[in-house]
């Protein structure tokens, strides 16, 4: 009997769920951003820059980091304007057209910033993008010095593989951040976001993406994904060491940290 797996709230076979998520994300990625902005309120932004904090690069040594999924360049630009000038970023995204939308980001920020100095240019000239599968990256073993991903790893059909790639690829020493949504813990804010989330967002996707059914998608699958234990044990498994998590927002977003030791 072949294995099935969720998509959102349905389940279907798990050769099927690649195929479903790249028609999401290629139906989305023109918008993916600014619908961030909106479903948020900002607070993407925030969550974000707390990734960066824990990844905290180096100002003075060279420093390579993957990002998985991160297909708009959103991250992948905070780590470079963190860093110092020999941090590196390589976007690995499995859908061709978050991997464009990203390298046009990149291509005009490069652009706006040329004339602010060398610097800046070799800021953004750090990142490179590359479409790959998180469940076959196409990297050596001890490839990076870290590893992230922002909202992705959810989307992917199978999490503990993906989570095994990871730790193949990073060296020894290099930790692994993933930021992602979970549970609320605070009493009536639970309620308040189910509200917010099964009939705000997907109507702001009709309005805003022209797609209302991709993000209620992206709602659904918020709410199958592993509880921060849970996740914390798979990390454990696929074996990150001194795997911990931070709940954010009254638990809308956690950031699990896990090394490679």
């Amino acid at each position: 009997m072949a294995e099935s797996v969720h998509f959102g709230a349905r389940t279907v076979p798990l050769t099927e769920k690649q195929e479903l998520v790249n028609d999401v994300f290629h139906s989305v990625a023109r918008r993916y951003d600014v619908m961030n902005d909106l479903m948020s309120l900002g607070l993407h932004r925030a969550w974000k820059d707390a990734l960066v904090t824990a990844l905290d690069p180096p100002k003075r040594a060279p420093f390579s980091v993957l990002d998985i999924a991160g297909g708009t360049g959103d991250v992948a630009l905070r780590v470079v304007a963190a860093g110092g000038p020999q941090t590196r970023v390589v976007v690995c995204d499995i859908n061709a057209e978050m991997v464009a939308v990203g390298r046009e980001r990149v291509e005009k920020r490069t652009r706006r910033t040329r004339s602010l100095g060398e610097r800046a240019g070799k800021a953004t000239g750090a990142i490179t993008f590359m479409e790959g599968n998180a469940e076959a990256l196409p990297f050596a073993d001890r490839s990076f010095d870290a590893a992230t991903v922002a909202f992705g790893i959810r989307n992917v059909p199978r999490i503990e593989q993906a989570l095994a790639e990871v730790f193949r690829v990073v060296r020894i020493g290099g930790k692994f951040l993933c930021l992602e949504f979970s549970a609320v813990d605070v009493p009536g804010l639970d309620r308040l976001y189910d509200l917010y989330s099964f009939n705000v967002i997907p109507a702001l996707g009709r309005v805003v993406a022209g797609d209302a059914d991709s993000y209620r998608y992206l709602v659904e699958s918020i709410r199958r994904f592993p509880r921060p234990e849970a996740f914390a044990a798979m990390m454990r498994s696929a074996g990150f060491a001194r795997v911990s998590h931070k709940l954010m927002t009254g638990g809308i977003v956690a950031l699990h940290c896990g090394w490679r030791l």
